[in-house]
């Protein structure tokens, strides 16, 4: 991959750190962390910083995984990571049915339960978190951007 989709001018010229293509499926994460985290490393995230990063895309994953595509084992994302003057820009695409995000939102959080929390977490951590239009109109395309200075939790 030499290009993500649907990247303003300026995103498009920031330095590729990783770039990967894989299954939809929960047991391809743990190399997804693994590169989310040295990404983040690399961008001068410290070690909790950098696993709140983790957290978020993790989660963003799983619900790409979970409510995309169903734990259907036929899905794929498109994970791009990429140095911004001031920390990382994260693009996730999934080629699911496409969401209407006024309708992604976590549950109350005095509902104590587990799950339906994930959309919580990427808003807390991330410094912003936006769904943009998929170049082809096929699937979703989530774009996270963290600051490097800003507080988390």
């Amino acid at each position: 991959m030499t290009d993500a989709p649907n990247m303003t001018a300026a995103e498009d010229q920031l330095e590729i750190l990783f770039e990967a293509r894989f299954p939809a499926r929960a047991d391809r994460l743990k190399l997804v962390r693994g590169s989310v985290r040295t990404a983040a490393r690399m961008c001068g995230f410290t070690d909790a910083e950098a696993q709140n990063i983790v957290l978020a895309v993790d989660e963003a994953c799983q619900n790409i995984i979970v409510h995309g595509y169903k734990e259907q084992a036929d899905g794929e994302i498109v994970l791009s990571l990429r140095r911004t003057p001031d920390g990382l820009l994260v693009q996730l695409r999934d080629f699911a049915p496409p969401v209407d995000p006024t309708t992604v939102r976590p549950r109350a959080l005095d509902d104590v339960r587990p799950g339906k929390l994930g959309s919580h977490f990427i808003r807390e951590i991330m410094d912003s978190a936006e769904f943009r239009p998929s170049p082809d109109g096929i699937g979703n395309l989530l774009v996270m951007i963290k600051k490097t200075g800003t507080a988390t939790w």
